[in-house]
């Protein structure tokens, strides 16, 4: 659980919430007709903008903001001088059925044991790491959209409600519901773009750059591998993709 996605969202929430109660309570911030332009209206619209799988995938990577992935460097690096000394030490085939932290460290080392040399293997896992970055694109447009949208359905439910009030100018009784929804769509809006989406979408870019990081380091591991080159070398070009003080703890392990 990243906890900083959880506060911030519940503190962002709870400070609004506030505001709202001091003012006067939550009952004149709830409008249904609003809320249905808003979140109804963005979520059908959203839906229209990608194809129906990437829009159902892109609610689990929402998620991710919440339940990130957990993969440590560190971890990476310690893993892949150990198995750099054992292939230098008994040969490739030596790293067939050991542990790796993940899967995509699997599949480099698999493409190792299977007998590719260090172009294939460095085309073969570049074409993993386009592909991860084409996923994660897919699905943070979907969010790009909500971010978007949301703002743009509530203008739209400020013209409804306006068109509405200046319709029944002659009824006061309609004009305050009609002057509601005018008002409260374009706050709706406002709320959904830039407390919900807008954050999580940073928090998402963040997740995929680091995983970029994380991999590229794979397979700057591996094609040393392949190379032959000692577990103290690739340590060290490994290493110095990370800050100072997680270089120091390496040195010292």
């Amino acid at each position: 659980m990243d906890i900083a996605s959880l506060i911030g969202l519940i503190g962002t929430a709870a400070m609004i919430a506030g505001a709202m109660i001091v003012g006067g309570g939550l009952g004149p911030f709830v409008d249904i007709p609003s809320i249905l332009i808003v979140i109804g209206g963005t979520f059908f619209a959203c839906m229209y903008t990608t194809p129906m799988a990437t829009f159902i995938s892109s609610f689990s990577a929402m998620g991710k903001a919440f339940l990130p992935p957990v993969k440590k460097m560190h971890v990476l690096i310690e893993r892949m001088v150990e198995l750099a000394a054992v292939a230098r030490k008994d040969g490739m085939m030596a790293l067939e059925g050991q542990e790796v932290p993940d899967n995509f460290f699997k599949k480099g080392m698999q493409l190792l044991v299977d007998g590719a040399d260090e172009t294939k293997l460095v085309q073969q896992l570049n074409s993993e790491l386009k592909s991860m970055r084409s996923r994660h694109e897919a699905n943070q447009n979907v969010i790009k959209a909500w971010i978007d949208l949301a703002p743009a359905m509530g203008m739209i439910g400020t013209l409804i409600g306006l068109v509405l009030m200046l319709g029944n100018m002659s009824d006061p009784a309609a004009i305050g519901p009609a002057m509601a929804v005018a008002l409260l769509t374009t706050m709706y809006g406002a709320i959904v773009a830039n407390v919900l989406f807008s954050p999580m979408l940073t928090k998402l870019e963040g997740y995929t750059s680091y995983e970029v990081v994380y991999r590229e380091m794979v397979i700057l591991g591996l094609r040393n591998i392949a190379r032959g080159e000692s577990p103290r070398n690739i340590q060290d070009q490994m290493a110095s993709k990370l800050p100072p003080k997680m270089q120091a703890k390496l040195d010292a392990a």
